[in-house]
């Protein structure tokens, strides 16, 4: 199944030219997976990762979760804004991944404020008794639902979900959609419009985004 390139690459250096850079550390951390990492292109990256900073610090969270740490680049976005007592939950299924993200996160200047679980997110979302403020969900794409109703009780009132890779590259716009992935993703995103307890505005950054809140 062939992928189709929705953004112009054009656009997307224009976008990334003009974008505030990354600092030292997630400029390294991009590289690194980038160079050293088979499957480099789950990465946030350079304009993602700053849009997840921006909405980080406008938001103020006091508890931000992240459901797939990958090497750890978006958890440190995400931390960017968070308040002092506040705490950033990321889980990371795979024990190589959590491994390099463990070393990546404890460079960052909020290292004491993520904390890092191993595990299936499913036992460790339960097992966090607090409200959201923020939630990034970017892992296994047919879990997403589950995922979705675990937090959506628990979001705070100005809490905020954002999905990652819902145009799944472009397959979630075929007829009809193929693909285990593809179809989990479209019916997530069929799911997330039929709730009548959210609103949600799908952005075509990268590889789109959902950004859900409670109406």
């Amino acid at each position: 199944m062939n992928d189709v390139r929705l953004i112009d690459e054009l656009a997307e250096q224009y976008a990334a030219r003009y974008t505030s850079p990354e600092d030292d550390v997630l400029k390294e951390i991009n590289d690194d997976t980038t160079l050293n990492h088979e499957h480099a292109h789950m990465l946030s990256g350079h304009v993602q990762g700053k849009f997840l900073s921006f909405l980080s610090i406008i938001l103020q969270p006091t508890h931000v979760l992240e459901i797939g740490t990958f090497t750890g680049y978006s958890a440190i976005c995400l931390a960017e804004g968070l308040l002092k007592d506040g705490a950033l939950h990321t889980i990371e299924i795979r024990e190589q991944d959590a491994d390099v993200a463990r070393k990546n996160i404890g460079r960052s200047k909020n290292a004491t404020l993520i904390h890092l679980h191993v595990g299936n997110a499913c036992d460790i979302i339960p097992a966090i008794p607090v409200e959201w403020d923020l939630v990034f969900i970017d892992a296994d794409k047919t879990g997403y639902i589950d995922y979705y109703e675990m937090v959506v009780p628990r979001l705070s009132a100005k809490g905020i979900i954002i999905a990652d890779n819902v145009l799944f590259h472009g397959h979630v716009l075929k007829e009809p959609v193929a693909g285990k992935n593809a179809r989990a993703i479209a019916d997530f995103n069929e799911h997330v419009a039929n709730d009548p307890r959210v609103e949600q505005v799908m952005l075509t950054v990268r590889d789109g985004l959902l950004l859900i809140k409670k109406k």
